[in-house]
């Protein structure tokens, strides 16, 4: 072989390998990591327990006999439990006047509580942040929540910061894919996220039941966490993301207006749930499962999917041949329900989104955290797993991850105090039974007339 004939092998071979290399070192630093994960979980004097509630309910006047019914009934269904949290104008008896200063304070407790902590577990300096991304659906400030945390923790002026609102129960997996987008993109970047909602100023105080369920499920809290595409993270990071997929049905008018921030007749401001939601809620999770189970699920169990279906049987997916945990929105317990007949779920495998519903109620996009933080308060998620997050949303969207647990995790975080007691031999709760059953005997006596809308 002629000596430029070799020369030239040589630096195809060179660049060939050259190739290799990049591409193989651009897949390396696409990796989204999951480093650590902060929830919020507010001070006991925001606690919102039976007592409580039950003031709550009986100061607002203009509830007949037949609300309140509606509305215990709901309550003692919800598997809401004895100490979730509320707002501190609720406490304060305030709700029918909240203002912008209570919505941002409700806020700023979360914020400071969630990343102080963030920043001492992980060593990591709000100077070397990145990208910072807010996910807060029903509230906006001048200047913006994101521009509040840079200010408060005096972070760099080239940082990348997205303030996100309207994204309801689902922002916190939208907000995901937004840093996936931006990790693909730039190399050893630090990412934050910090999710939530503000109940604050969002309390409804009329008597349309269409808009009274929210106040029965939704309660205070939120997670702040970190993320990265640094290798050098890749030991201490406690998950990795693998997939996600997201579904979005709004060019449907049926599935854009059953979940709507309104007002009522009497120019009461409130979220308006339709009787199609669980409809459309279904729909969406049909179709983004089309999506996701192609991605995680083996070879194997897709063919006997395909084979069944040709044959003309009642075919399903068994989804727990590619996922070992599944990571399911607590928006109360018939969506659980709902989701767990569905996929063919034991009780087992929803017991940390039931627990979650029942210790801190729907805190909307950050309840999947509390969620995966039960899972890892008890033990369970082990160096290999395979996580599923679903979240729903208005709009009306349901988006879903899968992620890969990369280390035996245990912590404790916001479930450390009070693991042990989970899951208690009951969640009914026996006192919302009894004044329900009191509220049933002095209704019976006004009125027969029929519910005009079904929890």
């Amino acid at each position: 072989m002629e000596p430029v004939m070799v020369v030239m092998f040589a630096m195809c071979l060179l660049f060939f390998l050259y190739q290799l290399y990049k591409v193989s070192d651009e897949r390396r630093n696409q990796c989204c990591y999951l480093v650590h994960y902060e929830c919020h979980k507010p001070s006991d004097d925001r606690k919102l327990n039976t007592k409580f509630c039950g003031d709550i309910v009986s100061r607002n006047k203009i509830l007949g006999p037949q609300e309140h019914k509606f509305l215990l009934r709901a309550i003692v269904s919800s598997g809401i439990g004895e100490e979730t949290y509320g707002p501190r104008n609720i406490i304060e008896c305030r709700e029918n006047s909240p203002t912008v200063e209570d919505g941002i304070l409700e806020m700023d407790e979360f914020f400071i509580d969630t990343l102080d902590q963030l920043f001492r577990k992980t060593g990591v300096s709000p100077q070397e942040i990145d990208v910072l991304v807010v996910n807060v659906s029903s509230l906006t400030s001048v200047p913006s929540f994101t521009s509040r945390i840079i200010n408060h923790y005096k972070m760099r002026d080239d940082i990348k910061s997205f303030n996100l609102s309207g994204m309801g129960c689902s922002g916190s997996l939208i907000s995901l894919s937004l840093v996936q987008n931006i990790l693909k993109s730039y190399k050893n970047v630090y990412a934050i996220v910090a999710t939530s909602e503000s109940i604050a100023p969002n309390w409804y105080s009329g008597n349309d039941k269409s808009m009274m369920l929210t106040n029965c499920l939704f309660r205070s809290g939120g997670c702040s966490f970190l993320l990265t595409n640094k290798t050098s993270f890749k030991a201490r990071a406690k998950l990795r993301l693998k997939y996600l997929v997201r579904t979005h049905l709004g060019s449907s008018d049926e599935a854009h207006t059953c979940c709507v921030q309104k007002e009522d007749d009497q120019g009461r401001l409130g979220f308006y749930l339709d009787k199609n939601l669980p409809k459309m809620a279904t729909l969406a999770f049909i179709k983004n499962i089309t999506g996701i189970a192609p991605k995680v699920l083996p070879l194997k169990e897709l063919i006997r999917y395909i084979v069944m279906k040709y044959l003309g049987n009642m075919a399903t997916l068994n989804l727990k041949a590619g996922i070992d945990h599944f990571c399911l929105h607590p928006g109360g317990n018939a969506v659980i329900e709902e989701i767990r007949k569905n996929l063919g779920l034991t009780e087992k495998d929803v017991e940390p989104s039931r627990m979650t519903l029942h210790r801190f109620g729907n805190t909307s996009a950050s309840s999947l955290w509390y969620v995966l933080g039960y899972m890892e308060a008890k033990k369970r998620l082990k160096k290999g797993d395979k996580i599923w997050m679903i979240s729903f949303g208005s709009g009306f969207k349901c988006n879903s991850c899968v992620w890969e647990v990369l280390r035996d995790l245990e912590d404790g975080n916001v479930w450390g105090d009070i693991i042990d007691g989970y899951p208690p031999k009951t969640t009914t709760n026996l006192i919302w039974n009894s004044m329900v059953g009191l509220i049933k005997r002095q209704s019976s006596e006004l009125s027969s007339q029929p519910e005009v809308y079904d929890e």
